[in-house]
């Protein structure tokens, strides 16, 4: 079976061939404003936030296919984020006092709720072989990491910066497709790395020995995060 980094660039690759043609050749005349997006990309993905302390509370509280399939769903809600900025969207949902509050109360609101759930969660019981995994599904694991990153506004103003100071208004739809999918990638990439290293037999049984208060870390975290977020600015 191909790997799934494989598979994503394949579809990519497919998708940009049927609205944009030759890759490389295309590709060529941006190359700078490619590198640049890049790095930006790479920087968003590393900086710690809201994403980081969801995949890190799937991969230690549940298993590693949870951190990875948080990761993923992560990585989807970047193309929401890339459809609107392609769209022109984003710098309405920033100048609009509605719209961005929806947004960003959404995502606070989400935030805590998971948070609190964290932090009031009944410890799980311990067998011979250390802490029993918690019951949480591929789709629930992906749903969490999409929600979680589709609402939250300090994103949405980071692709408004993106799109509209990285990117040129002269860049052809599919050159930001390709954007988008760097974008996407970096993210999947490097959360699917927390979750691996995360999940290592080794850090998992110094984990298990203080399983309890990283819980309710991880939950005050988390609400914190999702305060944060309620008094995120659009300005």
């Amino acid at each position: 079976m191909l790997p799934v980094p494989v598979i994503y660039l394949y579809l990519v690759r497919t998708l940009y061939a049927a609205i944009g043609g030759s890759l490389l050749f295309d590709l060529a005349p941006y190359l700078p404003e490619l590198l640049s997006v890049s790095v930006v990309a790479a920087f968003m993905a590393v900086s710690p936030g809201a994403d980081f302390a969801m995949v890190t509370r799937n991969s230690l509280l549940h298993s590693r296919s949870a951190g990875v399939y948080s990761s993923l769903g992560i990585g989807l809600a970047i193309w929401l984020h890339v459809a609107y900025s392609i769209a022109g969207l984003a710098m309405i949902i920033s100048k609009s006092i509605l719209l961005f509050s929806v947004l960003k109360y959404l995502g606070a609101a989400y935030l805590i709720y998971v948070g609190w759930k964290t932090f009031r969660a009944e410890p799980q019981r311990q067998g011979m072989e250390g802490w029993q995994e918690s019951s949480l599904s591929n789709f629930g694991a992906l749903r969490i990491g999409f929600v979680t990153n589709a609402l939250n506004p300090k994103t949405s103003i980071f692709f408004l910066s993106i799109f509209t100071q990285v990117v040129s208004p002269q860049t052809p739809f599919a050159v930001q497709v390709v954007y988008g999918a760097i974008i996407s990638a970096a993210h999947m990439l490097w959360f699917g790395f927390v979750a691996v290293v995360l999940t290592q037999p080794a850090f998992l049984q110094r984990f298990n020995r203080w399983r309890r208060s990283i819980e309710k870390a991880v939950g005050v975290v988390l609400m914190g995060f999702g305060l944060k977020v309620a008094a995120t600015s659009s300005s």
